[in-house]
């Protein structure tokens, strides 16, 4: 029996560990295969190092960051700043979805603070819908499948509507304390942000925007005390209405967000 996969779609290098990294460990250990893929190669994130070297730098920070989540790491094709939703980028999505046949694709928030991370979510969500679309040519071709698939949006950066600027409730909150320290060795695998994320983030430590996102989630959700939370979205031309299999997969790991507003301080 094959086993599940799971494709994780961020926009730079980083944004999966940080925002989605806890949630793939856990369906990891309940034996998914977990594939990543970053849209943009990250290379305007420094103010150090020039882009052609940056990109170089943070593609092995990716590798390597994958390899301690367990996943396969697919490699960018666009630069920062230069994800659009546009011809080019959906085809070559749509062949990776196509290829990997997963049952869940994870994406950004739509929207979230900044277009990179909203047009991959879109591009995600459009490349899961042609994968059962016999005569959508993908770029390289590969066959279309019509299997059930879920997508799920995670919670935007900082926990915010980005225009509205009022507190973000996920659907569902993954509890993943347990393996909060695996995360943060994926995320300190990004060695080249330190300094970007210090000047224009004001975190000292790197590792503490993934640490200060998961006490985020968790303590809005009213359950967990390190958490990622999760919206599926709409399931027509996707699944059946009660295809949920995140839900199936991680169970007791999981609960509702409380619909009472609690109030965060960092």
């Amino acid at each position: 029996m094959e086993r599940p996969r799971v494709l994780a779609v961020g926009a730079h290098p980083d944004d999966i560990e940080i925002l989605m990294g806890g949630t793939l460990l856990l369906l990891r250990e309940r034996g998914w295969e977990v594939h990543c893929v970053n849209v943009a190669d990250g290379c305007y994130g420094s103010r150090v190092h020039p882009p052609a070297r940056l990109r170089k730098i943070r593609e092995a920070e990716a590798r390597e960051a994958a390899e301690i989540l367990g996943a396969v790491h697919h490699p960018p094709w666009l630069r920062d700043m230069g994800v659009f939703y546009e011809e080019r980028s959906l085809r070559r999505l749509a062949a990776l979805i196509r290829e990997i046949k997963p049952s869940i694709v994870l994406v950004h928030a739509d929207p979230d603070y900044m277009e990179d991370h909203t047009q991959s979510a879109r591009l995600a969500v459009s490349a899961a819908f042609v994968r059962a679309a016999p005569f959508y040519q993908t770029d390289p071709p590969r066959p279309a499948f019509d299997a059930d698939l879920c997508v799920y949006h995670a919670v935007p950066v900082g926990m915010r509507d980005p225009v509205s600027r009022q507190p973000h409730r996920p659907e569902l909150v993954v509890d993943t304390s347990s393996v909060l320290a695996t995360q943060l060795r994926a995320v300190a695998a990004h060695q080249s942000q330190r300094e970007w994320v210090a000047a224009t983030q004001h975190y000292e430590k790197f590792e503490d925007t993934a640490r200060n996102h998961s006490r985020m989630v968790g303590f809005i959700s009213g359950c967990f005390e390190y958490a990622e939370g999760w919206t599926r979205h709409h399931h027509v031309g996707f699944c059946t209405e009660d295809f949920d299999p995140l839900r199936k997969a991680l169970g007791p790991r999981l609960c509702r967000v409380l619909r009472r507003s609690r109030s965060w301080r960092k």
